[in-house]
């Protein structure tokens, strides 16, 4: 069996790689699909996964009360609510202030934290080390933060209230989900988003331009087997094992990747801000490791 010390670095490094890679895959699908249709589509072919290893693997669905009610929030306010706004916001706004207000994800987890959780250590290098990855985002795209409240506002809401949500849900799990398995616990909420998503793409998008070609379907199942059950059964499994700040850090990761990506699969350019930039990021993430190299002896829970 590997050791967790090894397990827990090699699985952050995973899920940050993913995600940063479903940028290109959402990108890569919506050539073909529309953002709902695509968003549904990937999550009820994450639920039908998770059922089939669920059936191999024995494994039932808990339904004690605590279960239950995390089940709807993370359907709802993990999946269908911000997802929506991310997708609907960024008809209004760029994808680079869309990823600046989302990177206020990691403070509302330590506002949360603190609030819900005082056992959950939040110490200088933290905060540190999230100001740094948040000013290391602003640099990366500095040159795709044009905006005027008058014409955008309601885009760069929708996407701030994204990543707000988002930070709530993942400090209740923190709290009161810990009893729940890392790969059933996304059964329910998955196919509350992919139903929901799905019907909800014939009332209020425009299909007739769809077509489910290999760009679709190969979206589609990447997004729902690695974008969605590898990466947030691991993301939950990490949740029980690590500090949730330390945690909310991937998604300061996640554009660097998907920045590399862009300028390997489309050719895009890299300029000097966006290194200096991602390397004030990773400066933030190791400076938000400094405690934890330094005690050790202190395991976060």
């Amino acid at each position: 069996m590997i050791n967790d010390k090894l397990k827990i670095p090699s699985i952050y490094l995973l899920i940050s790689l993913i995600w940063g890679s479903t940028w290109l895959a959402i990108r890569f699908g919506l050539e073909s699909l529309t953002p709902f249709l695509s968003a549904g589509l990937r999550f009820l072919v994450a639920a039908v996964v998770i059922y089939i290893l669920m059936f191999y693997k024995k494994l039932k669905v808990q339904t004690d009360d605590a279960a239950i009610r995390i089940y709807f929030q993370m359907g709802f306010f993990s999946f269908v609510i911000p997802f929506g706004l991310v997708y609907w916001g960024q008809q209004y706004i760029a994808s680079g202030l869309a990823s600046v207000l989302f990177a206020v994800y990691p403070f509302f987890v330590a506002i949360f934290s603190k609030i819900s959780i005082p056992d959950e250590k939040i110490d200088k290098f933290k905060i540190i080390g999230m100001v740094l990855g948040f000013i290391g985002i602003i640099i990366i795209f500095s040159d795709n933060i044009n905006f005027s409240l008058n014409t955008d506002f309601m885009g760069m809401l929708a996407v701030l209230l994204s990543g707000i949500m988002q930070a709530s849900i993942a400090v209740s799990i923190k709290k009161n989900g810990k009893h729940l398995n890392s790969l059933t616990m996304n059964l329910i909420p998955m196919l509350i988003a992919g139903l929901v998503m799905t019907i909800g793409a014939f009332f209020v998008e425009d299909l007739s331009t769809v077509v489910f070609d290999s760009k679709a379907i190969t979206s589609v199942v990447y997004l729902g087997v690695f974008g969605s059950v590898v990466t947030f059964t691991s993301y939950y499994w990490l949740l029980k094992k690590i500090n949730i700040i330390l945690l909310s850090l991937i998604a300061f990761i996640t554009p660097i990747i998907a920045l590399v990506l862009g300028w390997i699969v489309y050719n895009e350019v890299l300029l000097k801000h966006h290194i200096w930039g991602s390397v004030l990021v990773l400066l933030g993430l190791f400076i938000s490791n400094l405690a934890s190299m330094s005690f050790r002896k202190k395991k976060d829970i």
